[in-house]
């Protein structure tokens, strides 16, 4: 699901808005990374039309300040039905942004094949947020995209996620 009249990255500006007031975004992403679903929250935090949004490739979303380390290493991570933590920094319609600490996993059939992502996060911690900031200022050219950094045990649970059928044959291991 393309949707070729989607979000166009806006124009960035030194603005953050605060966000959350204790409540959650979800985000649904299919398998060529577009948005299918989201929550009234987060439609509401980055201020595009719902209509755009849908379909739109999710990394628009994301601010340009954000290495693209980090999405790389997210791809392979959740590819592997592992759990991607980390902060993100979205870019809102009229330029502003917000940071969120984040988690990505794959979505699962019964019979384990991944059939789209699921992503959900909250505010970010503002201590651990500035020091994210400052390394992915410090890893934000291209020649960093490859670097370990990206990849460490802080950005992922090494959790695999299971299909339904692995837990309907050991229950013990919910």
């Amino acid at each position: 699901m393309n949707n070729t009249d989607g979000i166009v990255q806006t124009t960035p500006l030194d603005k953050e808005i605060t966000v959350f007031n204790k409540s959650v975004f979800i985000v649904e992403i299919d398998l060529e990374g577009n948005i299918v679903y989201a929550n009234r929250r987060y439609i509401s935090l980055l201020g595009f039309p719902e209509e755009k949004l849908m379909g739109s490739p999710y990394h628009l979303v994301w601010h340009p300040d954000m290495p693209r380390g980090v999405l790389k290493a997210m791809w392979k991570i959740i590819t592997r039905r592992k759990i991607w933590r980390g902060y993100l920094k979205h870019l809102c319609q009229d330029g502003s942004y917000f940071w969120t600490l984040s988690y990505m996993h794959a979505k699962l059939d019964d019979e384990g094949r991944i059939i789209g992502y699921g992503s959900t996060g909250k505010v970010a911690y503002e201590s651990s947020r500035k020091e994210v900031e400052k390394k992915y200022q410090e890893l934000s050219d291209d020649r960093h995209i490859d670097d370990e950094y990206f990849m460490s045990s802080e950005n992922y649970y090494q959790t695999q996620i299971l299909p339904q059928a692995y837990y309907n044959e050991f229950p013990e291991e919910r």
